[in-house]
């Protein structure tokens, strides 16, 4: 059924199909009724996993950059998700790059996205995962649904001051969420890339560490990292983790690489610049995961994500190394029951 639906979505501009789908989910789950039902058709086998210290009803989450806002959190925890991860969140809201900024490569099951970070602001985003929890406090489930935030810079701010926002949206966010990302790696924002360096990384990460030591429960810390890294800066990143203790990493982000796409050269050179997801990042995004995992000897926690559609996809990546994965762009192309038909077979 889906992949008729899906032929009408694909009539519209993916960012408007986008919102469509899930308000049309929204119509369906927003009484316990409809969302058992919803539930029927999607809801995965039970694949119980610890990750650090936090208990997964499964090991597949929708990544960053689907739930930019944290308003559809009801919708995705009925189509089975183990765990979502809302944002990237900033200090202040924005409104991203200009549209369009999304767009399918259905011969390459891909996409470009140059969202820009679009988001209400860390103070709404704070108000709609409060309202989240306090509903869900008195639930008897089994297994809550697991909450990460996705945390990044404005625009506007220089990188010289990014540690401040990125701490911002820590401090603002950590009542709420079960885990945090800190987000170096998008292609688009401005700069953002070189937030990477060894240098720049290590002053992020050492003030959250510091703030989230005074708390009085820490959340764990991941870095997401950028497919387009040379060795010697995974090397780098791989050394900082170590040396700080880092909680894990997330491998990989979106990729500027355009090199042996099926779509035509001239479609994809007039979509313009903007991160590239889906199954040409697959085997990128894979050989990364398991190089960090044979260098580090599975020292640091994984969470990969890139090329993601079936349970064989998924299965690459565990082997690899990962201990969770996520899925994002795999899941505009198989449907709501991608969690399902993983978990199925994991």
């Amino acid at each position: 059924m889906y992949h008729l639906l899906r032929k009408l979505y694909f009539t519209f501009p993916p960012e408007r199909a986008h919102y469509m789908a899930m308000h049309h989910l929204q119509l369906f789950t927003k009484n316990r009724f409809g969302k058992t039902i919803v539930r029927s058709f999607t809801d995965a086998p039970v694949k119980e996993t610890r990750f650090l210290n936090l208990t997964f009803k499964n090991p597949v989450g929708l990544g960053a950059g689907f739930d930019k806002n944290a308003v559809f959190l009801n919708e995705l925890e009925a189509l089975g998700f183990g765990f979502v991860e809302i944002g990237t969140v900033t200090p202040l809201p924005q409104d991203g790059n200009e549209q369009p900024r999304l767009f399918r490569l259905p011969a390459d099951k891909a996409l470009i996205n140059r969202m820009g970070f679009n988001n209400d602001g860390v103070e709404k985003i704070a108000q709609r995962l409060e309202a989240w929890r306090t509903k869900k406090a008195g639930s008897k489930e089994p297994y809550p649904l697991i909450i990460g935030g996705n945390i990044g810079k404005n625009k506007i701010t220089p990188n010289e001051n990014a540690w401040q926002d990125y701490a911002t949206c820590f401090t603002r966010l950590h009542p709420f969420v079960d885990y945090f990302v800190v987000n170096v790696s998008s292609p688009n924002t401005p700069g953002l890339r070189e937030l990477q360096d060894k240098d720049a990384l290590r002053k992020i990460l050492l003030n959250l560490a510091m703030i989230n030591n005074g708390k009085a429960f820490a959340k764990p810390i991941l870095l997401k990292i950028a497919p387009d890294l040379s060795q010697e800066q995974i090397d780098d990143v791989i050394s900082l983790a170590l040396e700080i203790k880092l909680d894990g990493l997330v491998a990989t982000n979106t990729t500027i690489d355009r090199s042996n796409l099926v779509t035509p050269a001239s479609e994809v050179e007039a979509i313009g610049a903007g991160g590239l997801s889906g199954k040409p990042v697959q085997q990128k995004s894979t050989a990364i995961v398991k190089y960090i995992t044979e260098q580090t000897n599975g020292a640091i926690p994984i969470i990969a994500s890139g090329g993601i559609f079936t349970a064989a996809d998924a299965k690459e990546k565990l082997a690899a190394g990962a201990s969770l994965v996520q899925i994002w762009t795999g899941f505009i192309y198989e449907g709501p029951t991608i969690v399902k038909n993983i978990c199925s077979q994991l």
